[in-house]
């Protein structure tokens, strides 16, 4: 089985992304900002290898296993480019490598056929590894004085992944990811089928808004989370926490025609959180 192709240096992998994460990015010091920049990337090929159709789901599977031995210091070989840049990132850091590993094991679970979660419970485990994970790393980037902020961290992951999930339903379904649980689609009396026929009538209506309610408490949970004393260092993921809610609030507004579009905030929009970001009026 061959090996996963060499990566390309964090900047140009981010670059070539286009992501509102990388977007929020400006708000931090320089220094940090390219160690973000690392860290991102490397969520971004792992999740590439996860979602690259081409490739037989055992050979994904053994890409991922060489990204473990290289976080976990057991590679026969650190190439240069993001391999090497992760690689000291960790080090200056000191993160955790199960902390980091986490990350590849949230994407490993959309490799499961077909992908599905009985309860919330179930996805909730999901959305810890995918998300949350992130938020975890992320703040170690940051910096934070109190451990509640960890706290906040896990909260917003919970929050930014259901919005995703949201957002994102109509296209998940086409490659037969269903993130919707079960027993929420049960309470409304709307189906795996229906939902992958891209049906929207009122019962999904009440089913999206149900998952944005849930959301939405995390939202409020994450925001009271936060020590004020690390609301300065936090600026880029409460920057993320704005835009993620507003694209819900989008989506609430237009009554979740996931459907027929993908929302997303306007470039304006975008300029606009990030200029109040940056002088440090997020709210």
């Amino acid at each position: 089985m061959s090996s996963a192709p060499p990566p390309a240096d964090s900047e140009s992998i981010v670059k070539a992304s286009g992501s509102n994460l990388a977007f929020a990015f400006s708000v931090l010091p320089k220094e940090k900002r390219a160690d973000m920049r690392v860290f991102y990337a490397y969520c971004r090929v792992v999740d590439d290898i996860v979602d690259d159709g081409d490739l037989p789901v055992e050979e994904r599977r053994q890409h991922l296993n060489q990204w473990r031995a290289l976080v976990k210091g057991e590679a026969s070989e650190v190439r240069p480019g993001l391999e090497c840049e992760l690689q000291d990132l960790q080090k200056r850091y000191n993160l955790s490598p199960q902390s980091v590993l986490e990350i590849i094991d949230g994407m490993e679970m959309d490799l499961e056929t077909p992908v599905r979660y009985e309860s919330f419970d179930a996805l909730k485990k999901y959305c810890y590894r995918a998300a949350s994970a992130v938020g975890l790393v992320s703040i170690e980037i940051f910096g934070y004085e109190r451990e509640r902020t960890k706290d906040y961290a896990e909260l917003l992951g919970y929050a930014l992944q259901l919005t995703n999930i949201l957002r994102d339903v109509a296209e998940d379904a086409q490659v037969g990811r269903i993130y919707l649980p079960r027993e929420d689609m049960e309470r409304f009396g709307y189906s795996e089928e229906e939902l992958l026929a891209g049906k929207y009538d009122a019962r999904f209506f009440a089913l999206a808004e149900f998952i944005a309610s849930r959301a939405e408490d995390f939202y409020a949970e994450a925001e009271a989370a936060l020590p004020e004393v690390d609301r300065e260092s936090m600026k880029c993921s409460e920057l993320m926490r704005v835009i993620y809610q507003q694209l819900l609030e989008k989506m609430k507004a237009d009554q979740f025609r996931v459907f027929d579009k993908r929302y997303s905030l306007s470039k304006w929009e975008l300029m606009k959180l990030l200029g109040r970001g940056m002088v440090g009026k997020i709210s």
